[in-house]
C-alpha cells in the first residue's frame, strides 16, 4: 500500500451521518458476501464518484475482489490523473482493459477517427469495439461483477435493483450503491478523502470518453453530457445492455437463486433515458426456472427465452 494513506478497516464514523454510516456497513457487507459466496468477483471501476466510494470500501476492508478499468483510448486526461492518483493513494495498480488494436484500425479506416458524431449507429459501433469487446474479456472466467450504479442516476435506472444475473456473461451483477443519493456519494467522499475526478468539480457529474462527454447547465439531467449531441432516447452503448435477472432484494449476496423467483427487470425505455448501454435492460424477458435454479440454468433459460 502507498504509505501516503494508511490504510484501515475502520474510519471515524463520526464524519458521516447516521443514515450514511448504516449504507456505508450495508455496502461493505455485501461486499463481503460477494467476495465469499462469487469468487472470482471483479469490480468494474468506471472511475466516476460513485466508483471510488467501491474502491475504497473494497480495499479498506481487504477483499479479494479484482478492480478493473476500461481504457478506450479516447478518455479525458483527467481520468487518466485518476488512475496516477489512485496508484499513489492505495498503492493499487489498476488492471486495465485495452480495445483491440485491429478493431480500431478497420473501424477507423471504414468510418473515419471520429465517426461517431455522423450517426448512431456509428457512435454504437464505436462504443462496441472501445468498450462492449474490452468488458466481455474482462469479465470471462469470473462468477460475479460489481457497479457503481444508483438508482437515482437516471430514469432508466429506477428500478435498478441490488443483484441480477447477466445472462449475457453468464455471472451474477452487483449494485451496492443503488439507494445511495449524490449526497450519499459526495458525502462518503469528502468525509473520508478518497481522491475523485477532477472533472466533477468543472460540472461534470457523469463521465465517459471525451468526445462524447461535456459538463451540464444547472437544473439538466445528470447524464445530459452523455453523447450530448444526439436526441435523449438513443444514449446507449451496449455495456449494460443484457438480458437480467433481479434475484431478491436482500442486502445478502450469498442466497440461492433458487429460493427466490426469477423476474425480468426489462423496462422499455422512455426518451429521457441517458444509458450507456453498458447497464441498459432491454424489453422484459420472462421465463420459468426450477425451484434450485443455478447460475448455468438462468444463463441457459434467458438465452431460450
Amino acid at each position: 500500500m502507498s504509505s501516503s494513506r494508511p490504510m484501515s478497516a475502520h474510519f471515524d464514523s463520526d464524519k458521516l451521518s447516521s443514515p450514511l454510516a448504516g449504507k456505508v456497513a450495508a455496502a461493505a457487507r455485501l461486499l463481503a458476501d460477494i467476495a465469499d459466496a462469487h469468487a472470482p468477483a471483479v469490480f468494474a471501476n468506471s472511475l466516476g464518484a460513485e466508483d471510488m466510494v467501491l474502491t475504497d470500501l473494497i480495499l479498506r476492508g481487504g477483499l479479494a475482489i479484482e478492480i478493473f478499468s476500461l481504457d478506450s483510448g479516447r478518455l479525458p486526461q483527467e481520468t487518466h490523473a485518476l488512475m496516477q492518483d489512485i496508484r499513489r493513494h492505495y498503492g493499487l495498480r489498476l488492471k486495465l482493459f485495452y480495445p483491440r488494436h485491429d478493431l480500431i484500425e478497420e473501424y477507423t479506416a471504414n468510418h473515419g477517427i471520429n465517426a461517431f458524431f455522423d450517426s448512431v449507429e456509428l457512435r454504437r459501433a464505436c462504443c462496441q469495439v472501445r468498450k462492449v469487446e474490452p468488458l466481455r474479456r474482462a469479465l470471462a472466467g469470473k462468477r460475479a461483477w460489481i457497479t457503481g450504479m444508483r438508482a437515482q442516476q437516471a430514469p432508466s435506472r429506477e428500478a435498478l435493483p441490488l443483484r441480477q444475473f447477466d445472462a449475457t456473461n453468464g455471472l451474477m451483477k452487483f449494485n451496492p450503491l443503488v439507494e445511495w443519493s449524490e449526497q450519499d456519494v459526495w458525502a462518503y467522499l469528502r468525509g473520508t478523502g478518497v481522491p475523485y475526478n477532477a472533472l466533477h468539480d468543472r460540472g461534470y457529474p457523469s463521465i465517459g470518453c471525451a468526445p462524447c462527454t461535456r459538463a451540464i447547465a444547472a437544473g439538466e439531467d445528470l447524464r445530459a453530457g452523455r453523447w450530448w449531441w444526439e436526441s435523449a432516447d438513443t444514449k446507449e452503448c451496449g455495456l449494460h445492455r443484457s438480458p437480467l435477472v433481479t434475484l431478491g432484494t436482500s442486502t445478502q449476496a450469498n442466497i440461492d437463486e433458487g429460493d427466490v423467483k426469477a423476474r425480468s427487470t426489462g423496462r422499455s425505455q422512455s426518451a429521457d433515458t441517458k444509458e450507456c448501454g453498458l447497464h441498459r435492460i432491454p424489453v422484459s424477458v420472462r421465463t420459468t426456472l426450477p425451484e434450485n435454479a443455478d447460475e448455468s440454468t438462468l444463463a441457459a433459460a434467458l438465452r431460450s427465452a
